[in-house]
């Protein structure tokens, strides 16, 4: 079991801007295909295709906002991303167009890969000897926030008017404003002082690149939960509307009890590579059981539901401690927020294209799709122990960009 105060105020104030942020995206992570789909009546295919060029969108911001985190400050950068991001959100109750989705999903999406990047100057900074521990404690803090605003959100899709979703979009909007005033109390991290040679160091180096694009492929596994599920479930099979906020509390409360100890465990690269693996199978089993979901009496189909999202959540928390560890060891610490953002360039991928992935493959072609993405999991999971190597042999020959100690010691 994590513990439940961080040591340090820094963390304190870190992990409580953090709760209120992912309480209110734990709203729209639950129901905000379906405020789309069944509130605005926008078709699956166009929302599918509006987060993906959304997530195309942000795939170009991660780099730039992480490059600048680096150089002026992560507070000051990460503060303004979220208030770009709760306008962004207070503008989808004015989205009743393809294009105006398309705008104020692409706007969201931008900052919310953004301030991803703006952030992890912030946690390597005060996350103590271990940065990677203390980002799977934020990673537990963000399931707990987001399994209260899916037990809201399952009040919402009950209801399912669209008053209630409308009042869902400004919660969701008014936590990431109420996040963004409790940053502001965090002490500022001194920008890093520039160093001689290539700006874009990241975007040089090919064995963290390679890891970004798997992990961004791996990271389509998230999408399952938040809209797989609920699109296979209410189209698909007898199981109530209710379990789709079931399923994320189930994920969630494994998350928030095992994040922490399941990073203990991975404490290295190459341990890293082995969790990437084990998830990849975790996660063929469980989209193999979420398709045999169709077509049976509901009570079955819950059952399976529920025993799909407890392994789906353990594959989670290996490929998370693993992302984590690799992400963070493989990134010098003078470009903490280019090279973290260029390592969301995978979450941003998975923005990008999982959802019209999962719709197109799972959805639209139905039970045999759910086969294909699983295997693809599978795959990319072991795929991954050969690029940690080869990222391992690059620092072992020197290749890779050294820390200058002067920025060693400013940050």
């Amino acid at each position: 079991m994590p513990r439940l105060i961080p040591d340090t105020r820094p963390q304190r104030v870190l992990a409580a801007s953090n709760f209120v942020y992912t309480v209110g995206y734990g709203l729209y992570l639950t129901a905000g295909v379906l405020y789309f789909t069944q509130a605005v009546h926008l078709p699956a295919g166009k929302v599918g295709l509006g987060l993906g060029i959304a997530g195309l969108v942000a795939l170009t911001l991660g780099v730039t906002v992480g490059h600048l985190a680096d150089r002026y400050g992560a507070r000051g950068v990460y503060a303004v991303t979220l208030t770009v991001q709760a306008l962004a959100t207070a503008c989808f109750v004015l989205a009743d167009t393809f294009w105006l989705f398309v705008l104020a999903v692409c706007a969201a999406a931008g900052a919310r890969t953004a301030g991803t990047a703006a952030r992890s100057p912030l946690i390597r900074h005060y996350g103590g000897d271990r940065p990677q521990e203390f980002r799977a404690y934020l990673r537990a803090v963000t399931n707990l926030g987001i399994s209260l605003g899916a037990l809201l959100a399952g009040w919402v899709v009950q209801v399912g008017t669209l008053t209630t979703y409308q009042l869902m979009v400004i919660g969701n909007a008014f936590a990431f404003v109420v996040a963004a005033a409790i940053l502001v109390r965090l002490p500022a991290v001194a920008p890093v002082p520039t160093v001689s040679g290539p700006r874009w160091i990241a975007l040089r180096d090919r064995p963290y690149l390679l890891l970004s694009a798997l992990d961004g492929m791996m990271a389509v596994q998230f999408k399952v939960l938040t809209v797989g599920i609920p699109l296979w479930l209410v189209g698909a099979t007898t199981a109530p509307h209710w379990l789709i906020s079931g399923t994320i509390l189930t994920s969630t409360f494994i998350v928030i009890v095992f994040q922490v100890r399941a990073s203990r465990s991975i404490d290295s690269p190459a341990a890293g590579g082995n969790a990437y693996r084990r998830a990849g199978v975790a996660f063929l089993v469980s989209c193999s059981l979420i398709s045999l979901a169709a077509g049976i009496p509901a009570w079955a189909a819950a059952a399976l539901f529920i025993t799909a999202a407890v392994i789906h959540t353990v594959g989670e928390l290996w490929y998370s401690a693993a992302g984590f560890e690799v992400s963070f060891a493989l990134a010098p610490r003078h470009a903490t927020g280019q090279y973290l953002g260029v390592f969301g360039l995978g979450a941003a991928l998975a923005d990008a294209l999982g959802p019209a992935l999962l719709i197109s493959l799972c959805i639209t072609w139905g039970r045999p799709g759910w086969y294909v993405v699983g295997a693809l999991f599978a795959v990319t999971g072991l795929a991954v122990p050969f690029a940690v190597r080869w990222a391992g042999r690059r620092q072992d020959t020197g290749e890779a960009q050294p820390e200058p100690a002067e920025n060693a010691a400013a940050a």
